[in-house]
This record gives structure tokens, C-alpha cells and sequence, in this order.
């Protein structure tokens, strides 16, 4: 890779309570800022991001747009990632849009980004960790970390939603710690300031980077990140490698999809609520079929038909039991 066209890059990642906090964050900046910012925000597949993006151009003096892959970066720009894609950074600083596989259950992910960032920039990122569930970001925060970058994550006490900026205040080595209406005036002084030392690329960066970007997806790739454990992955099926590097336990498995612990048990959890589901539907379909045979028939096979119903309504009541412990993940 040649020499930098940019300074420095801002990489935000949010969830819930996200179109609030970006607001208040982007209007404190001129549209001469030094910097391109890039923004993913979590949606749902069928969202179209377009409330966010007007309600920034309303309140930001940026220019605001959806990102567009192979597009050159531009200081005073701000490049918010499109539903049910990831947005990342190539080697030649240009944007990069894929379809590629989830990520903490998510697509846009802020960890794919935040990855992309630090391999391209290393000393030169800057990454903000905003309101949001769970704890996606934190892997992220922890790359940028890693490769030189500044962390910065919003004061959970100002965070209509904690987790996020909590788990990465847990897990990451954060450089700032404030509440949003401090962010601005802190973005225009690292801008100026000199970067540090530059440092290299850890490898286990570089390959998640690659995996994200569908430039590798085979086991020999996956097994240097990491060893098999004995989970399946809730994506495709396929087995999953515990990532051995960081502070908290992450999960991936060769065709892309990764995961922290706590969002392995909540998309785990929603499987299992999945199956169940359908478990209920076919147990009560059996029922209400044997229920019917018994009225047709008489003698001894009318009342194994009604002993058989009977078994059934045993198992839909503790399934109902299950489904009622209301034991679910929480989504950003």
C-alpha cells in the first residue's frame, strides 16, 4: 500500500438508541472536517437507512450519503453503511460493500469495519463505540487498539443503551471515556494531533480482515486464529473456532460468521425458540389429527387414539412452559 491520502478516519458503530446519538455527535462538525467518517448503524435487511441519512443531512453540515462500493474516500464526508451489507475500508482507501456472512448477528456489523480501519490506517484510525445492545464493536475497538489507533466510547451513563460502550470499556484499552457532547471538540484535536508510532499488523487481525472480505475462507485460515470447539454455528451448521486472541471469548467459523459468547447464546437462544416453535405447531397438529381419528373409529382404536392425543397435550404444555420462561437474547 502507498502512502496515506488521508490523514486520519473516523469509524462509528451503533444499535439501539443509535439515530439520536449520531445526531447530537455530527452536528458539533463543519463540513471542513479533516477526515472522512464511515458509520454503521444496525438495521434490519428491509430498512433502507434513509430516516437516519435525512434527519444527519438536516442536522450535519457533512455531506451525508450511503456508502457506495469502490468509492474514494473524501474528508467532510460521512458514509453510512447500507442495510443487510457490511461497509469496510479496502487497501487502497476506497469503500468496500459486501454481502458477506453476519457477524454478531449482524449485517452492517461495526466489528468488520472497525477491522478494515485499523488494517488500512493502524495508527491513523480513530473509532467510536456509541449506545447499543450487546457487544458488537468490542472485538473491533480491540483491533484498532491493537494496531495503534484511538478508542473512544460514549459515557454509558449518556448512552440511552449501555451495553456496548460497557462491554468495550471491559474488554478493550479505550483512550476516551465522555459523553457525546464532548466527542466533537476531542475529534478536532486528534485530527491535529501527530500520530504515534506506527506498528504492525498483527496477523490475526489481517486474516479476520481477509475472512471478512471474502478473500480467504478456508480451515487452515480459521485454524490460526484459533482451536475447534464442540459448538455448531447457528448461521450455517458449520463448526466453530474459538478465536484464542483478546480479552473476551469470540467465536468463528470458516465461511465468515463470528460471534462474541454473549451474542453465540442469544442467536443460540433464538434457534432454539425457532425450533420449539414448530416443535409446538406439530405436536398440536398431531393432536387435533388423532382427536379426529377417534371420533371416527370406536373400541380399542378410538381409545389408543385418545390415549396418543393425550401424550401429546403433555408435551405441547411443557413446551408452552418453555416458550412462557420468556428466556430470549436480546437484539441491538
Amino acid at each position: 500500500m502507498g502512502e496515506k491520502k488521508h490523514k486520519k478516519v473516523v469509524v462509528i458503530g451503533t444499535s439501539a438508541g443509535g439515530l439520536n446519538a449520531l445526531i447530537k455527535l455530527i452536528s458539533q462538525l463543519q463540513d471542513n472536517f479533516e477526515a472522512p467518517i464511515l458509520v454503521v448503524q444496525h438495521i434490519s435487511a428491509d430498512a433502507t437507512g434513509n430516516v437516519l441519512l435525512d434527519s444527519m443531512n438536516k442536522k450535519s453540515n457533512l455531506k451525508c450519503s450511503h456508502a457506495v462500493n469502490g468509492t474514494k474516500l473524501e474528508s467532510g464526508h460521512l458514509y453510512l453503511a447500507p442495510s443487510d451489507h457490511h461497509l469496510m475500508i479496502d487497501e487502497n482507501e476506497h469503500i468496500l460493500i459486501t454481502k458477506g456472512a453476519q457477524e454478531n448477528r449482524s449485517r452492517p456489523a461495526i466489528d468488520p469495519l472497525f477491522r478494515s480501519a485499523a488494517v488500512v490506517f493502524r495508527n491513523d484510525v480513530i473509532g467510536i463505540l456509541l449506545t447499543g445492545y450487546l457487544d458488537d464493536g468490542t472485538a473491533g475497538m480491540v483491533a484498532i487498539k491493537r494496531c495503534g489507533g484511538v478508542c473512544i466510547v460514549q459515557d454509558p451513563q449518556d448512552a440511552e443503551y449501555p451495553d456496548m460502550p460497557k462491554n468495550a470499556l471491559n474488554q478493550a484499552k479505550i483512550d476516551y471515556c465522555l459523553p457525546i457532547a464532548e466527542m466533537g471538540g476531542l475529534l478536532y484535536q486528534l485530527i491535529s494531533m501527530k500520530s504515534g508510532p506506527l506498528k504492525a499488523v498483527p496477523n490475526d487481525i489481517m486474516i479476520e480482515a481477509k475472512i471478512a472480505k471474502r478473500v480467504l475462507s478456508d480451515l487452515p485460515s480459521v485454524n490460526a486464529l484459533g482451536e475447534q470447539v464442540p459448538f455448531n454455528c447457528p448461521g450455517c451448521g458449520g463448526v466453530l473456532w474459538k478465536v484464542d486472541k483478546g480479552s473476551s471469548m469470540r467465536y468463528r467459523c470458516h465461511t465468515g460468521h463470528a460471534y462474541t459468547s454473549a451474542t453465540l447464546v442469544a442467536e443460540q437462544t433464538m434457534k432454539i425458540e425457532e425450533t420449539m416453535w414448530t416443535a409446538l405447531r406439530m405436536f398440536e397438529e398431531r393432536k387435533n389429527l388423532l382427536t379426529t381419528i377417534a371420533k371416527e373409529q370406536s373400541g380399542s382404536a378410538a381409545k389408543s387414539a385418545l390415549e396418543r392425543a393425550s401424550l401429546s397435550q403433555v408435551h405441547i404444555d411443557r413446551i408452552k412452559a418453555i416458550l412462557l420462561s420468556n428466556d430470549k437474547g436480546t437484539t441491538g
